[in-house]
C-alpha cells in the first residue's frame, strides 16, 4: 500500500507563523534582485518571454533557506541541487512555484475552513480540528513541476527557467480525499472534482486558479488533503493549511493552500485545464518545433527520470580514491508511480553501462536513491551518463521529447566533470 496509518501524535500543532508584514519584510531581505517587477509572464499566463537562460540569483524567504531565485512575485524559488542527497527534501530548502501574485501571507485557523460542496448531498465547511478527526494517512511522494529542467530544452522553449530543482521529495500527512467525498455524501453521476487555493489574481483578466481531477482519480484513496510536510505543519509559501497531494502527477494539480473542493456532475472547463498544463496526446509528451501536435491533452502522470547529484555539474572534482575505495557517481530516480526497477551508468560517454546500486525504496511515488563505484577514473574531462527504467518498463530516452512548453523531460541525463 502507498499510504499508511500514522499516530495523530506524529504530528506537531499547527499554527499561523507568518503575518503579512514579517512575510514583506523577510521577502524583501532577499536584495535587490528580489524587489524588481515580476515578468509579465508570471502573473498573466496568456504572455510569452525572450527563451534565455537565466543568470542565478539567491533570495532568501520566509520560512527557507537560500533558494535559486526565478521570480519573487508571485515567488517561484528553485532548490540547489545538493538538497538532493538525501532522500526526503527539508522543508527549509523544498521549491516554491505560484502562479498567482496574490497569495496568502497569513491563515487565521480559528476561522478557516475547507469548503466541500457541488453535486453533494452534506456541503462541509471543515476545521483543522474537524479535519483531524478523520483517520491520518502519510505518502512519501516527488513534488516536481511541470516545467522541471525547462533551461535544458532545445530549442528553447518560453516560461521559468527552471533548471533541475523545481522538484522535492516529502513524506505529506493528512486524510483522504475519498474521506472526505464520502462525508459530504457525493450524489451518483459524479464527472469531476475541483479544486481552489487562497490565492488570487491581481490582474482582473488573469483566471483564477483552479485545476480539476475526474472523480474516480480523486476518490481512488491515494489521492490526500494534507496538513503536514515531513512531520511539521506545511510552509506557508509551499501551501500552509493545507495542500491537495496527487501522487505520481505533476505538481500542477497539487494546489497549494486548499480551500474549496467542488464535485461536479459534468466536465469542467477553464484556462487552466483547457489552454494551460497541456502536452501532445502520445505517451512521450512530445511533438517536433517544425510540426506542433494538433492534439493536446491536460499534462498528468510524471515520466521516469533521474538524475546525478554528485559529481554536480560542470564542476572539477579531485581523485580522493583508491582501487579499493573508489569515489561514488550518486543520484535520485523516480516515476509516476510504478517504481524504479533499475538505474544503469554509463561512465565513458554512453559507450557502456552498469547497473547502479539502489538505496531503500521508501514507497512507489519516492524518489529512489542509486550509487555506483567510479573505479576507472583519471585525469581529465569525463562525460557520464545516467538513465533509469521503471517496473512498467518505461525508460529515458536518448533524444529529448520536446513540446512547447518545456513540460515532462526525461531524456538520459549527462554530466561533463573534470578530474583534477
Amino acid at each position: 500500500m502507498s499510504l499508511k496509518t500514522v499516530r495523530p501524535e506524529a504530528v506537531d500543532r499547527i499554527e499561523p507563523r507568518i503575518n503579512r508584514r514579517n512575510f514583506v519584510k523577510l521577502a524583501s531581505a532577499a536584495g535587490a534582485a528580489a524587489l524588481l517587477p515580476a515578468p509579465a509572464w508570471a502573473e498573466d499566463p496568456s504572455t510569452t518571454v525572450p527563451a534565455a537562460a537565466p543568470a542565478l540569483e539567491m533570495a532568501k524567504f520566509p520560512e527557507k533557506t537560500d533558494l535559486i531565485l526565478l521570480t519573487d512575485r508571485p515567488p517561484q524559488l528553485e532548490t540547489p541541487l545538493k538538497y538532493f542527497a538525501t532522500d526526503i527534501t527539508p522543508n527549509e530548502a523544498f521549491f516554491v512555484r505560484w502562479h498567482l501574485s496574490g497569495i496568502p501571507t497569513s491563515v487565521d485557523l480559528a476561522t478557516f475552513k475547507l469548503n466541500i460542496g457541488g453535486h453533494v448531498e452534506s456541503p462541509l465547511g471543515l476545521s483543522m480540528e474537524d479535519l483531524k478527526q478523520f483517520e491520518q494517512v502519510s505518502v512519501v511522494a516527488v513534488n516536481q513541476c511541470s516545467g522541471n529542467s525547462r533551461s535544458l530544452f532545445e530549442p528553447r522553449v518560453a516560461g521559468g527557467q527552471w533548471q533541475n530543482g523545481a522538484m522535492g521529495n516529502a513524506r505529506w500527512t493528512g486524510v483522504r480525499l475519498r474521506d472526505l467525498l464520502a462525508k459530504a455524501k457525493v450524489k451518483p453521476g459524479a464527472v469531476d472534482v475541483t479544486f481552489q487555493g487562497l490565492d488570487r489574481p491581481v490582474l482582473p483578466a488573469t483566471p483564477v486558479f483552479i485545476k480539476s481531477l475526474a472523480f474516480d482519480h480523486a476518490n481512488d484513496g491515494e489521492v490526500i488533503v494534507a496538513y503536514a510536510m515531513n512531520e511539521k505543519p506545511l510552509p506557508m509559501l509551499n501551501g500552509f493549511p493545507l495542500r491537495l497531494i496527487v501522487p505520481g502527477w505533476y505538481a500542477t494539480y497539487w494546489v497549494k493552500s486548499l480551500s474549496e473542493i467542488n464535485v461536479l456532475g459534468e466536465k469542467f472547463h477553464n484556462f487552466w485545464m483547457d489552454k494551460a498544463y497541456r502536452v501532445p496526446n502520445n505517451p512521450e509528451d512530445e511533438e517536433s518545433p517544425k510540426d506542433l501536435a494538433k492534439e493536446t491533452v491536460p499534462i498528468s502522470k510524471m515520466l521516469v527520470r533521474s538524475l546525478f547529484t554528485s559529481p554536480e555539474p560542470g564542476g572539477t572534482m579531485q581523485w580522493l580514491g583508491t582501487e579499493d575505495a573508489p569515489p561514488n557517481v550518486e543520484g535520485i530516480a523516480f516515476d509516476g508511480g510504478s517504481g524504479i526497477k533499475k538505474v544503469e551508468i554509463s561512465l565513458d560517454g554512453g559507450v557502456t553501462w552498469q547497473e547502479a546500486d539502489l538505496g531503500p525504496d521508501l514507497g512507489k511515488y519516492s524518489f529512489r536513491r542509486w550509487k555506483h563505484p567510479w573505479r576507472t577514473i583519471h585525469k581529465g574531462k569525463h562525460t557520464l551518463k545516467v538513465r533509469a527504467t521503471a517496473n512498467d518498463g518505461r525508460t529515458q530516452r536518448a533524444e529529448q521529447n520536446w513540446n512547447r512548453s518545456g513540460y515532462a523531460r526525461n531524456m538520459i541525463e549527462t554530466l561533463e566533470v573534470t578530474v583534477v
